[in-house]
């Protein structure tokens, strides 16, 4: 029996198998083992198959976005319309059959956006290519789902599911959970909030399976025994999503206002160019990148060439990016900007900068 065999059938038994507080555990350990499976479908097969084109682009620019979706949604049309990257686009599914990066240029960043090809049902399983598209995905900051509007809710839930099974997990935080492997000492459990989802026999059984007999588990929230697996095997990748409804022009106005009244939803057409700059704002938004301008004494600012730095930044990392010995010159430095009581304000290496503040570093 293959990996797939197995994964299918123990698809099908929690399927079937209702939930309630007598089957939890059984339930419990089901999921433990597929995640087990899939992780094992992941890694690459030990017999040297010949080696095919990598899809992976060098990273570049301050930010990297993935468009990933269905064949024929629009993926190459919106990576043409917003990048001066030429994308074949045709009628038929499956015109791109590689990675063609682009570049969006939006308030002084470069944003490196992804058209990958289309996903197609098993994808996970390598079908169509998909565990190439995937793993690139996985490298990105932000992941646009591109979704035909005309087809409903089906696409979303697909792809959403296929991505879950490699491990990303979509507008979701890391669970707080504390995990450490021990030498020995057995399972040590507590927590600190009253959990509803997991018990400590759920956790036993967990590590069991795992093989984990001498661990450390502290649980800071209530979370799932799927987050708890998440947390053991540790390759799960966390980002952003923004679901990206394409073809508004082919449905019905109160089909339009339904959808855009999502969460992490915009509504676009690319054939009609509606919507494409609320799109590019809400992008800037879940990229969470900050401008911040540097002055030298006795000029004013210089607003043509912004440092590109992710939300949080602190003056050090200023420093760091303008050169790497700076911060061991660095005596003071003068902000102006909203993360200032005053301006200008003088601060210290752990000041943090918000966005379009302007910086002057004095040296020792």
């Amino acid at each position: 029996m293959g990996i797939l065999e197995k994964i299918s059938e123990i698809e099908k038994e929690i399927a079937r198998t209702q939930k309630n507080k007598a089957t939890e555990y059984h339930l419990g350990l089901l999921k433990a083992k597929l995640a087990k499976y899939r992780a094992q479908l992941l890694e690459p097969s030990k017999s040297a198959s010949s080696k095919g084109e990598g899809f992976d682009v060098m990273k570049s620019g301050d930010a990297r976005v993935a468009l990933i979706g269905f064949p024929s949604v629009g993926k190459s049309t919106f990576l043409s319309l917003m990048t001066s990257t030429a994308s074949e686009a045709a009628s038929y599914e499956f015109t791109t059959l590689t990675c063609i990066p682009g570049v969006i240029e939006y308030k002084g960043a470069n944003i490196q956006l992804l058209d990958l090809p289309g996903i197609i049902e098993g994808a996970a399983q390598g079908r169509g290519r998909g565990r190439q598209v995937i793993a690139v995905a996985r490298t990105a900051d932000v992941v646009v789902m591109m979704l035909d509007a005309t087809k409903g809710d089906v696409q979303r839930s697909l792809l959403e599911k296929e991505l879950e099974s490699v491990g990303i997990r979509l507008n979701k935080h890391k669970p707080n959970i504390y995990f450490k492997p021990k030498k020995g000492g057995g399972i040590s459990f507590n927590s600190t909030v009253t959990l509803t989802q997991c018990s400590e026999k759920l956790v036993q059984l967990i590590l069991h399976e795992y093989k984990i007999f001498n661990a450390e588990v502290l649980f800071r929230e209530d979370c799932s025994p799927d987050e708890f697996i998440d947390v053991i095997v540790g390759n799960r990748v966390y980002m952003p999503c923004l679901y990206v409804y394409n073809k508004i022009d082919q449905i019905s106005m109160e089909e339009v206002d339904r959808l855009a009244r999502k969460p992490n939803s915009v509504v676009i057409s690319c054939g009609m160019k509606l919507n494409l700059d609320y799109l590019l704002e809400m992008l800037w938004e879940y990229l969470a990148l900050t401008c911040i301008y540097t002055k030298k004494r006795g000029q004013r600012p210089d607003f043509t060439d912004a440092i590109i730095l992710r939300k949080g930044a602190s003056v050090e990392h200023v420093c760091h990016r303008i050169h790497r010995s700076l911060a061991s010159q660095f005596k003071y430095a003068l902000v102006w900007g909203t993360s200032t009581k005053y301006s200008p304000q003088r601060v210290g290496l752990t000041h943090t900068m918000e966005h379009e503040d302007v910086i002057q570093i004095v040296k020792k």
